[in-house]
Formats: structure tokens, C-alpha cells, sequence
């Protein structure tokens, strides 16, 4: 038995030896995936996300408890200023009146009485038939009476405001937004002021409330022109301009974001208040261009793609006996250098970019380029050696080609090639 476990065991090491030496001979070749340089326009742009809301909305509210009575508008309708809007049950109201008036109808007869009072005293206090004591008291008396006149006429004007109160009106021009009260529904404005209406003024000049990252709100001023969509209209484009960049700022786990007011025209009332706009601000514009997909500036060439760019500069320093000959015209950076693409971002301070590309013979080349400006998707590209037309390695695939004995312990059948993709290809 131990016999044929130690024949089995060298089996298995011999056919794993012949496997990794037949792998160790095997080839392997590279496939890219190429992008064209392109001429046309570029936008470089800010996205972020807002809503739609009226420049100027008034909360109607109600300064008096009590019933709702009438109700004489509902959504959407247009109003003007000092329009009746709702009525509140003035029963109680009406009676605070009347008691008002009654208190200071007997205050008044109080009042009367007090200075007749008086008078009788001071005449007889001057002909020395009263005390000094009996006059000061019938002073006071008088003074008294004619304060309680004052409060009372000051309750009498409050009482006559509450009425007033019970009639609502609307306090500026514009349309009806909310209503969240019915007739017959009770109101207490114990502390805080219910709101009856929301009333918005002229839909017609609208505005966004934009929150921009701290990081691009350096790119956004007053007067910019800001290009943005809604998903009621989504194949349409409208366009609006900052109004204001406001100084206070909003922390939200950790992130920190600043409010850019962004004015809407409206004229043709399509716009809602509420409706969510995807916004992007136009920070810069160029025309006719040459342009790459950024997969182009990032890629990252790899090992096998870096000795044979070395190799062949090697050869050809040999043939021409210049040390200084370089693989492409645009190929300045050391090799080091041409593994590190990269292009232009808003933050960014860099912009250069390592193009990688097959010459006419097929073989790896590199040329360095100047990076302009980028929308995200795309970006101005510009330097010696750079054409309309020209590809540009954004990609790379190795196959490894096997031959001879396959994997003894791989129970798949077919074919006899396998890949893997390179860790800096681009994807």
C-alpha cells in the first residue's frame, strides 16, 4: 500500500514539473483596445442636482383661534394683494367686543363719577371743610379712574384687531401653492402661527437652489450661464444664470456644500415648483479641438510593454550610435515617467499626458501631450506628433499561449488558451 502511494506521489510531482516547465516556454502576446483622437467642441462643466421653487412664497397663517368658516380659494389659484382668502368663526371674537365696549362704557360712568368727586372735595378742602386725607384720596381716585379709561379702550383695540384678524387676506400677488385647511376645521394659534396657504408670487421668474461641492464652488460666479434639465421634460434643455453665491455653508457627514442661486426664466409656465433640475455650469467652452476619451489618459501601460519599448530604444541607440535618440518625437520622460499617464481634472494642476500607440511598423511608441480642458467623458489634447485620427492605446489583454502537455489537474476540455487582463489596462 505504501508502495503505491509513493509511485502516485512522483506521478503527480513529475506531470506538475513537465506543466509549469512547458508553461515556462510558453509565448504570449498583448491585444489592445484602441480610442481615436477626434476634432470637435468641449464643454468643461459643474454637475450637481437642485430644486425649483418661487423667488418669493409667503406663509399665510392666522393670528386668532377658532373654526374655519370659508374657504375662497384652492390650489393653483391666482390671488392679489388684500384679497379675502378664508373667513374664521367670529362668534367669540364678536362677543370679546361687545364685553370690551360694556367694560369701558362702566369705566367711563366710573370716570364720571371720580372727577364729580373730586371737584366736591378740592371745594370744600380749599374752604379748609375737608382733611388733607379726604382730598389726596379723591386724587387718586380720579387718577385711577381715568388709567382704567386707558386700558380699557386699549382692550376695546385689541379686541376690534381680532376681529379683523378672523378675516384673512392675502399679503402679496401671486398663485396658491398649499392649502391645508377645509371649512369646519379648528385653528389654535396658541404659539406658533398655523399656516392656512402657502402663496407663491409670479411663477413666471423662478429660481434653483443649487448645492455645490466646496471643492468646485470656486469655479461658480454671479452671471454664469447654467444649462439644466428636469425629468418632466427630459429631452429638453432650458438654461438659467446665477444669481448668487451664498456665503454659509452646509455640513453634512463631513461633506461640506455651498448654495449657488441659479435664475430661471418661466414665462411659459412649464417649470413647476418642486420639480428636481439636474444643473451643470458652463465654466469653459472651446471650439474645433482635438479631443481623447479620458480612458486614453489614464491608462497604464505594463511590465511586458515597458521592456519592449526599452528594448527596441536600446536597438536603436546601438544602430545610430546616439544616446540620446528617444522611441517617438513626443517621448521625453524616462521610463519611469511613461507609466504614469494621467490628464486635467477641475483640481488638478497637471497637464501633461503619456499617449501610448502603435507606429506605422506596429510597434509600442509613447509622446507626450498637452491636456486642456474636460468634460468628464473626454478631454482637449494638443502637442507634437498628435493627429486627427490617430489611436490611442486605452487598453491591454495578454494571452498566454500554451502548448505541449496541459495541466494535469485541469478537468477542462477545451481549448488551449487562457488570458488575463492587466491590472493598469484602462478597464
Amino acid at each position: 500500500m505504501k508502495k503505491i502511494i509513493i509511485i502516485v506521489s512522483l506521478l503527480a510531482v513529475a506531470a506538475v514539473v513537465l506543466w509549469f516547465s512547458n508553461g515556462a516556454e510558453a509565448g504570449s502576446r498583448m491585444e489592445y483596445r484602441f480610442v481615436t483622437v477626434e476634432r470637435g467642441n468641449l464643454e468643461s462643466v459643474v454637475a450637481s442636482t437642485g430644486n425649483l421653487s418661487a423667488v418669493t412664497t409667503v406663509q399665510v397663517g392666522t393670528q386668532v383661534s377658532g373654526i374655519v368658516n370659508d374657504i375662497y380659494v384652492d390650489f393653483n389659484d391666482e390671488v392679489r394683494r388684500g384679497q379675502i382668502i378664508a373667513r374664521i368663526d367670529t362668534t367669540l371674537l364678536v362677543s370679546s367686543v361687545q364685553d370690551a365696549r360694556a367694560t369701558l362704557s362702566r369705566n367711563q360712568a366710573q370716570l364720571d363719577f371720580s372727577r364729580t368727586e373730586f371737584n366736591r372735595v378740592k371745594n370744600l378742602y380749599e374752604k379748609n371743610f375737608a382733611t388733607e386725607v379726604e382730598f389726596n384720596q379723591a386724587k387718586y381716585n380720579l387718577d385711577l379712574a381715568q388709567a382704567t379709561i386707558v386700558s380699557s379702550e386699549i382692550n376695546l383695540e385689541r379686541a376690534l384687531r381680532n376681529l379683523d384678524y378672523a378675516t384673512i387676506t392675502a399679503p402679496i400677488n401671486g398663485v396658491v401653492v398649499e392649502r391645508n385647511v377645509d371649512e369646519g376645521q379648528t385653528v389654535a394659534a396658541s404659539l406658533n402661527a398655523p399656516q392656512l396657504f402657502l402663496i407663491a408670487n409670479d411663477l413666471a421668474d423662478m429660481e434653483i437652489l443649487v448645492s455645490v461641492d466646496e471643492s468646485d464652488i470656486g469655479l461658480i460666479k454671479e452671471g454664469q450661464t447654467v444649462r439644466f434639465t428636469v425629468q418632466a421634460y427630459d429631452e429638453d434643455t432650458f438654461y438659467g444664470e446665477v444669481k448668487q453665491v451664498r456665503l454659509q455653508s452646509s455640513i453634512q457627514e463631513n461633506v461640506v456644500t455651498y448654495t449657488a442661486v441659479v435664475g430661471v426664466d418661466n414665462t411659459d409656465g412649464r417649470l413647476l415648483p418642486g420639480m428636481t433640475a439636474t444643473v451643470e455650469f458652463l465654466i469653459e467652452t472651446v471650439d474645433d479641438v482635438m479631443k481623447v476619451p479620458n480612458a486614453a489618459l489614464r491608462f497604464r501601460p505594463n511590465e511586458q510593454m515597458m521592456l519592449e519599448l526599452r528594448d527596441r530604444m536600446q536597438a536603436e541607440r546601438a544602430a545610430s550610435g546616439d544616446t540620446t535618440s528617444r522611441a517617438s518625437a513626443g517621448a521625453a520622460p524616462a521610463a519611469g515617467g511613461w507609466a504614469s499617464g494621467g490628464g486635467q481634472g477641475f483640481g488638478g494642476s497637471s497637464n501633461r499626458a503619456t499617449l501610448w500607440y502603435l507606429d506605422e511598423n506596429g510597434n509600442i511608441s509613447v509622446l507626450r501631450a498637452q491636456t486642456g480642458i474636460t468634460d468628464g467623458s473626454q478631454t482637449e489634447i494638443s502637442g507634437r506628433g498628435v493627429e486627427v485620427g490617430m489611436q490611442i492605446i486605452a487598453g491591454v489583454t495578454v494571452i498566454e499561449e500554451e502548448g505541449g502537455l496541459q495541466n494535469p489537474f485541469n478537468r477542462q476540455e477545451s481549448g488551449d488558451m487562457r488570458s488575463r487582463f492587466s491590472r493598469g489596462g484602462g478597464f
